[in-house]
């Protein structure tokens, strides 16, 4: 049964539905990330407010901690943090990748230190498996290896053909009918070794295709080339997702190529440090996104009355709070300006697809 169904395309952008086991996704998206099971500073009645579809979370990380027994007993990970919507589980291979001194690559699986007390673990292909079926997750995400760039052709190549290989123990190890299972398309920034990557792993039939190893230090227009390799070599039909990605202009060229899916730690990350979205302005021919960023914690903002951004609708800029309020907050580390500043980044990049959409759709 294919879970993904295209409602119109638009010179290579398209829009449609992904339906999973706790309700449908619209298509393009982006997910907010709640690598622990909260995304920072945000409340589920703000997710209500903000009508978000999806969110992401860490398999390492929620292995580690809480660990899987109390997640195991609440019957999933939905119920343990009260989430009834769809949440997709990254693998842990971007951990692979971010903590090189702290794990081994070997051929059955990568061995690495917790973050939290240096105790030694050891991810398989099927531990993975088993993990995010315990977390009960709506996408869950085969192990891969992300090769740092840069970085040589015989690097790329021995990792590229490794997560072929646990893409393959993944699905044969994946026991749950319910949850879907992605594979990640790998090779840097190789045309040879993308395509290769990309045939083996659509031969599998999963049920839809990420591509991994971009947003990881190179030039934008190193990552818009090896997604035009990739994206024309995968099912029409299934879902395609960037991870990791981006900027709003980086979104916009992505699924101008025909992507459906993104996360990425900037809207949350950058809100913490006062950093804001602001003014979005997108082309109805969906050839350009422009929009502003407001450094709050700048001085100029100090007796600045304003709201963040009088073209927003979201709560912070609806509730009445001024730039000047949101600045001392942030100065003072009350939490308070986190979850502000949180709330209006987060509305900024579902807005930015809400309006992709319209326009496609239009």
């Amino acid at each position: 049964m294919n879970n993904f169904k295209i409602a119109k395309t638009k010179k290579g952008f398209r829009s449609g539905i992904l339906r999973t086991s706790h309700g449908k996704i619209h298509t393009p998206f982006f997910m907010p990330i709640a690598t622990r099971g909260s995304v920072k500073y945000l409340h589920n009645d703000d997710f209500a407010q903000l009508k978000n579809e999806i969110i992401l979370s860490n398999t390492y990380h929620l292995y580690l901690k809480p660990g899987l027994e109390i997640i195991k007993k609440a019957v999933g990970l939905h119920k343990f943090m009260n989430w009834d919507k769809p949440i997709l589980t990254d693998s842990g291979g971007y951990q692979v990748f971010s903590l090189k001194k702290m794990r081994k690559i070997k051929e059955e699986g990568v061995e690495f230190k917790s973050t939290y007390d240096g105790s030694k673990h050891f991810f398989t292909p099927e531990k993975v498996m088993q993990i995010e079926e315990t977390l009960g997750s709506d996408i869950m995400m085969v192990l891969d290896e992300c090769a740092p760039y840069p970085c040589d052709y015989a690097y790329a190549e021995a990792s590229s053909a490794m997560t072929t290989r646990w893409a393959v123990r993944c699905k044969k190890a994946k026991k749950k009918n319910k949850q879907l299972l992605f594979g990640i398309v790998q090779g840097s920034i190789y045309k040879d070794l993308r395509e290769k990557s990309a045939k083996e792993l659509t031969a599998l039939n999963l049920d839809g295709y990420a591509i991994g190893g971009l947003a990881v230090g190179e030039p934008a227009q190193e990552m818009y080339k090896t997604l035009d390799v990739v994206c024309p070599l995968l099912p029409e039909k299934k879902p395609r997702y960037l991870m990791g990605v981006g900027q709003p202009e980086q979104i916009l060229e992505a699924v101008r190529r025909g992507v459906d899916m993104f996360d990425c730690v900037l809207p949350t990350r950058n809100a913490r440090h006062g950093f804001l979205y602001t003014k979005l302005k997108l082309a109805k021919d969906l050839s350009k996104v422009k929009y502003n960023i407001l450094r709050i914690k700048s001085a100029k903002f100090a007796k600045d009355l304003k709201p963040l951004d009088n073209t927003c609708s979201c709560a912070t800029c609806k509730s009445g709070y001024t730039r000047a309020y949101i600045r001392h907050l942030l100065s003072v580390n009350e939490p308070l300006a986190m979850r502000l500043c949180t709330v209006h980044n987060v509305h900024f990049y579902l807005q930015l697809m809400r309006e992709i959409r319209y326009n496609i759709n239009r």
